[in-house]
């Protein structure tokens, strides 16, 4: 199967065309959000060409340690911007690192085990950049999860510690419902594959030339290695943050 991917440069700039688009409808319906646009655009173009250059360098060189350098890298941005979504949450950053980390380990290790993947940066770092984004998403909603359903539900969760429950007991509820918003988004995907939406590795696979049907095999391990890592992740991060929702005395405090 032939194929042709080379971008020119010029039809490179001219897909700009379709920022400017997003920019012309935020004038006209006097959103806001035109700078931003423009430096999402920008930082887009600016972040992809450096990490394109780096993962050169890093697929060249194919060497153990530094492949695993990038591994924690990934994992430590991702985390880090996690934990700038828990509100100021005591101690999320850990907890970021601590459920994003578990995660992204026992789902590369069980897909390594089984030889879906090698050890090889080609493999490795790109397969951890979708691993890690999906389980900071999955780690951020269960942030806010927390956060909103501590504030709502404060006087249930009360009344539960004055009948002399402890803070496990007057959190299991919220702590069930923030598990479940961490994994909907990518069980929702998974659900709608195919019919609703053809995913980014399938289709960029179809582009390269491979085979449909060996790309769909491809898509459908990374899905159900998003819904493993997105139900390891919240489980973790919802577990170790509602405790920081209580003092010292086991009192429930406002945030």
């Amino acid at each position: 199967m032939g194929n042709s991917l080379e971008i020119s440069n010029w039809s490179l700039f001219f897909s700009t065309g379709l920022l400017l688009m997003a920019i012309f409808v935020d004038y006209k319906q006097k959103l806001g959000l035109g700078n931003e646009i423009f430096i999402a655009g920008l930082r887009a173009v600016v972040q992809l060409f450096v990490i394109g250059y780096v993962l050169s360098y890093v697929f060249n060189l194919d060497n153990v340690l530094v492949t695993f350098a990038m591994v924690l890298f990934i994992v430590f941005n991702a985390s880090y911007n996690a934990h700038k979504r828990s509100e100021g949450m005591p101690n999320s950053l850990r907890i970021s690192l601590i459920s994003l980390g578990t995660g992204t380990t026992l789902t590369l290790g069980l897909l390594i085990a089984t030889g879906t993947i090698e050890w090889v940066p080609s493999q490795i770092v790109p397969i951890t950049g979708m691993i890690a984004s999906n389980a900071m998403v999955a780690v951020g909603l269960t942030y806010r999860a927390l956060n909103d359903k501590f504030k709502d539900q404060r006087q249930q969760v009360l009344e539960k510690l004055s009948l002399g429950a402890n803070e496990k007991q007057a959190s299991m509820t919220i702590i069930r419902e923030s598990i479940k918003t961490g994994m909907t988004p990518s069980i929702d995907s998974t659900k709608t594959v195919g019919l609703v939406s053809l995913p980014g590795m399938m289709s960029g696979l179809i582009f390269a030339g491979i085979e449909p049907t060996e790309a769909i095999r491809y898509q459908i391990v990374v899905m159900f290695m998003l819904i493993g890592v997105t139900s390891i992740s919240s489980v973790i991060a919802s577990f170790m943050s509602y405790k920081q929702f209580y003092n010292d005395q086991k009192q429930l405090i406002s945030r």
